[in-house]
């Protein structure tokens, strides 16, 4: 079976070719192309800019990704295209382009939730079996979940306020770094001493794992205001947030453990925030304490790429599920607990 996948959720176009068999599964072909240059002079994507961007990159790079795997468009089986949650006019171009892949090659559909994109990439990347506990930090999201089998999840815990990716693009902003400024805050962090500023740990006290960062981005941004920025100072005002937030991932791990109701043997980290280092390695430290394997995509599959999506539409294939009908509308909110077999 070989599908052709679309992302368009926010600021990267990707287009994803993959193939599964009885024996194995590959990634043929994955084009991303990153909108970074259009919204930097704007410190964050402005979505008409985003959906712009996305109509003049997507059939370039789908002509890409076809030569680079070295097939037609006739040869796919179907197609799979993120249907939300996401920036709604980039969304749109998307599963335009894939409805019309639909009507005019005669390919089911199938439009997949972005974030049930990044809770099972690592299905993808590590062949990871069910059941696994899922730390999903993606976008405006950032929850615990217990993920039983496909489209079987259990919600433990979520954040209430802002979520984690939001409060390290923010503090990036406050810091004056360049969009986007999550890569630069932890390598300012890596030169900064991060017991220097003691931040707040919202809801530490709790017993659900839920999250709330909007006191700490509050605390950080007055700190910043009466703070005199010398280079040390930015990379000690770095690595007390990226420390603080790591306590706070710590924490609510344990929580999320002793929350869970089923038995876990890993964890899996997905989405944009997953890509921080010092976050691995600190869940890792949580993970051997408690005698559970840690897991992350590699770097390219936690940003938003076409290839989680296209492997969730060969899950969904798998176990029967539907094609999408053709008068599918876009959602720019698509809670994960809304999807079941």
């Amino acid at each position: 079976m070989i599908i052709l996948a679309i992302e368009t959720s926010c600021d990267e176009t990707s287009i994803s070719i993959l193939q599964d068999s009885d024996i194995d599964k590959r990634i043929l072909s994955l084009v991303t192309r990153s909108q970074v240059s259009v919204h930097q002079d704007y410190g964050g994507v402005v979505p008409e800019l985003a959906a712009r961007a996305h109509l003049s990159n997507i059939e370039p790079i789908m002509e890409q990704a076809l030569a680079q795997a070295k097939i037609e468009l006739k040869d796919i089986d179907a197609i799979a295209v993120t249907g939300g949650p996401g920036l709604i006019g980039g969304v749109l171009v998307g599963v335009t382009l894939a409805k019309a892949l639909h009507v005019s090659l005669n390919k089911p559909l199938y439009c997949i939730n972005h974030l049930e994109g990044h809770a099972l990439t690592a299905r993808l990347s590590h062949d990871v079996a069910y059941p696994y506990l899922l730390l999903l930090t993606s976008g405006g999201h950032c929850m615990f979940m217990e993920v039983l089998g496909f489209r079987q999840y259990v919600l433990l815990g979520q954040t209430l306020d802002d979520a984690a990716g939001e409060c390290f693009d923010k503090i990036a902003k406050l810091l004056d770094f360049d969009f986007p400024g999550g890569p630069t805050l932890e390598k300012k962090a890596k030169l900064g001493d991060p017991t220097r500023f003691i931040f707040p740990k919202p809801l530490q006290h709790e017993p659900v794992p839920n999250f709330s960062f909007s006191g700490l981005k509050t605390a950080v941004k007055q700190t910043i205001e009466k703070s005199t920025l010398d280079e040390q100072t930015v990379c000690d005002i770095a690595a007390s947030f990226q420390y603080t937030v790591g306590e706070i991932f710590k924490e609510r791990l344990s929580k999320a453990l002793k929350c869970s109701q089923h038995k876990v043997e890993r964890l899996v980290m997905a989405g944009g925030v997953a890509a921080n280092r010092y976050l691995r390695e600190q869940l890792q430290h949580v993970c051997a304490n408690h005698g559970i394997e840690a897991i992350f995509p590699p770097m390219n599959l936690c940003v938003d790429n076409a290839a989680m999506i296209g492997w969730v539409g060969i899950e969904a294939i798998q176990h029967g599920v539907l094609p999408s009908e053709s008068d599918f509308q876009p959602r720019p909110r698509w809670p994960l607990e809304q999807l079941h077999l």
